[in-house]
């Protein structure tokens, strides 16, 4: 009698607390004895069915681990697991499971249990979480370190696949999406690679962008819709067994400038609102970095422009070809100070220079073109007999005057005619990584053999230059270039100049021409840290 009292004081006390209380027999039948919460929400399976699969799929293989641990350990489990809704078996809810393993009268094992509802918990938990993700993202060079990170913050939790596009266009005109930026993966799934800008470029994607208003489409495993998507979105939605695609706009003042693509795929099911609520939010995070982002490209844009404006196409002189290329690093928000430059001094004669200023900025494009119109003004009124230590001297002497920049590396030379097909060259280093010199019957060298460099400029006053000779003839080529060319972190000038020598002479021997051996020689664009400028002067044979 005690007894049933006690148990009504507990199914009483039980129904008024926000938890159910289940027993799990040793042959996996689920019993929910009492309280109210989750009892009445909750699915639980018929004869025939395994009680795993109330879990949500991307959930079952590491509950079913934690389960078989803790009966191991004979320990408590004690987790937030996703569990299928009694009333809606495609939706998931949070609970908190706390469970117990027991001994019945015949030494098998059941388990006795509470179940509670933790969703508000976990969603609360996770979007402080993702945000604190999304908070550490800088800034970036480019677009593509902050659409990785952001990819990265929501794969797997939220989506089983992430897409980031970066959209072009100007306010009120039309927009186009770029290549993918930023890209997460769930393991096994179909890579994405390669896409272009079509991958989700339709209708859908259009109207999204148009109102900045998420959107998401939800259809049976592996049978996405064909029309508003691309083929080649709707092919790889296929082969994912995918289930939805949520489309959400990225808005920086007013204006979308990215479109985040997340999937669920392999039959897992589709984000509720709840869940889309939370994607909206993390990636609208990535507002702040975008913005700062896109002034650094500005920035980086408009310094791009003023300093190509001073990269004048070099002057034409009977007798040689002149080939020249400014390329901008890749990975990098900002331009550099590297110029070069070609003067007809007079018909037979030609002033060639190349120079570094030191700084990454729209200062140092600034401060580049004064440089470089200095010594252009300097070279062509000193003349072809001019010495180019001389003119250098004269430089260093009126940019320290006139509180120029900091540092400034460069090589200038003259080039004269003093036979039908020889060329005298006399030059000037301050500071500047060695112009290379390809004979047309002898392997590549650098002119540093003859003569260590001098200083660079702007480093002190009153600097004897030197000036270093040398002949050029018909088929031999002479290359300047900016220290972007041999200069990385972590690695060995030395070794960059012997890796470029060798380079050179493989592409001399394979007959390449001038324009294209230039920029063979370009390191691969994810290595390029800094600027690189190249001019390349070639005595022309049958002159």
């Amino acid at each position: 009698m005690n007894q049933e009292r006690l148990l009504r004081h507990y199914a009483a006390l039980m129904s008024a607390v926000p938890q159910s209380v289940w027993v799990l027999s040793a042959d996996g039948v689920v019993t929910l004895l009492a309280g109210s919460g989750m009892r009445e929400r909750l699915w639980h399976p018929d004869s025939g069915t395994s009680w795993m699969d109330a879990v949500h799929p991307k959930d079952r293989d590491w509950f079913r681990r934690a389960w078989r641990r803790t009966a191991e350990e004979r320990s408590p489990l004690d987790t937030i697991v996703r569990v299928r809704l009694k009333d809606a078996p495609d939706r998931f809810r949070h609970i908190k499971i706390i469970a117990v393993p027991v001994r019945d009268e015949e030494g098998d094992t059941e388990w006795v249990g509470t179940a509670a509802d933790a969703e508000d918990h976990w969603r609360i938990r996770m979007r402080e979480k993702l945000l604190a993700r999304m908070a550490a993202v800088p800034a970036a060079h480019d677009l593509s370190e902050a659409f990785l990170t952001t990819a990265a913050a929501v794969v797997p939790e939220l989506a089983d696949a992430v897409a980031v596009f970066h959209v072009r266009g100007e306010p009120g005109g039309a927009a186009s999406l770029t290549s993918t930026e930023g890209v997460g993966l769930a393991p096994g799934l179909p890579s994405l690679y390669p896409l272009d800008r079509d991958i989700l470029w339709g209708a859908t994607p259009r109207q999204v962008i148009e109102s900045q208003e998420a959107r998401l489409l939800t259809f049976p495993p592996g049978e996405p819709p064909e029309d508003g998507l691309s083929k080649v979105s709707v092919r790889w939605l296929r082969r994912a067994g995918a289930t939805s695609v949520a489309l959400l706009p990225v808005v920086v003042d007013g204006r979308a400038v990215a479109l985040a693509t997340t999937t669920t795929c392999r039959g897992n099911p589709p984000p509720d609102e709840a869940d889309l609520n939370l994607l909206q939010d993390v990636f609208q995070q990535m507002s702040g970095p975008l913005r700062r982002t896109m002034e650094l490209q500005r920035i980086r844009d408009r310094a791009l422009a003023l300093q190509q404006s001073f990269l004048s196409p070099p002057s034409a002189v009977d007798g040689v070809s002149i080939t020249a290329l400014y390329h901008p690093a890749d990975s990098a928000a900002e331009v550099g100070g590297d110029w070069y430059d070609a003067v007809r001094l007079s018909a037979d004669s030609l002033a060639l220079s190349i120079g570094d200023i030191a700084g990454h900025d729209l200062e140092a494009a600034a401060a580049m073109g004064r440089v470089n119109s200095l010594l252009r003004g300097l070279a062509y009124d000193s003349g072809p007999a001019a010495s180019p230590a001389a003119t250098l001297s004269r430089l260093d002497r009126i940019v320290q005057a006139l509180d120029g920049p900091s540092m400034v590396t460069a090589v200038h030379a003259v080039i004269r005619r003093v036979a039908p097909h020889i060329w005298r060259v006399t030059l000037s280093n301050a500071g500047h990584p060695p112009p290379l010199l390809i004979p047309r019957d002898a392997p590549p060298r650098y002119l540093h053999d003859l003569m260590a460099p001098d200083p660079p400029l702007c480093v002190t006053d009153g600097l004897p230059r030197t000036d270093l000779h040398t002949v050029i003839r018909e088929g031999d080529t002479l290359v300047f270039y900016t220290d972007g060319l041999v200069e990385a972190p972590g690695t060995d000038i030395g070794d960059n100049l012997r890796r470029l020598r060798e380079h050179t002479e493989a592409l001399v021997r394979a007959r390449v021409p001038l324009a294209t051996l230039i920029r063979r020689l370009l390191p691969p664009a994810q290595n390029r840290r800094d600027d690189i400028a190249v001019i390349a002067l070639e005595a022309r044979t049958g002159q």
